[in-house]
């Protein structure tokens, strides 16, 4: 089974993580997206191995411990991932942070929107 893209943990928790014609966005309410780039995402971490272990970076800081996910969001980008799957943390301009975990070709795409 490969990814979820979905939104894990965090604001949207639940939401469809859409990937149409290179645009990746959050599908917020039936007729409503926040497509995810550079003017609307304040930053972003793909989450591995490492900044689970270490924690130092400012997105992965914040998720550290359960503050903004609690203990059942945290332990969800814990699970062990399958090959093809990413997790990243956003933070939104608006304060809002999420934890998405998507396939191979949406997080391609996130990167060239969000770089």
């Amino acid at each position: 089974m490969g990814a979820k893209n979905k939104v894990i943990a965090g604001d949207y928790q639940g939401k469809n993580v859409l990937h149409t014609l290179g645009i990746v966005s959050i599908a917020t309410s039936l007729f409503k997206t926040l497509d995810l780039t550079k003017e609307n995402v304040k930053e972003y971490e793909l989450i591995t191995e490492e900044t689970r272990k270490s924690a130092t970076s400012a997105v992965g800081r914040a998720f550290v411990g359960g503050v903004i996910l609690g203990p059942v969001g945290w332990l969800a980008a814990l699970s062990a991932k399958s090959k093809g799957t990413h997790t990243i943390a956003i933070e939104f301009n608006d304060g809002k942070k999420s934890l998405l975990e998507v396939d191979d070709k949406t997080y391609s795409s996130l990167m060239k929107k969000l770089f």
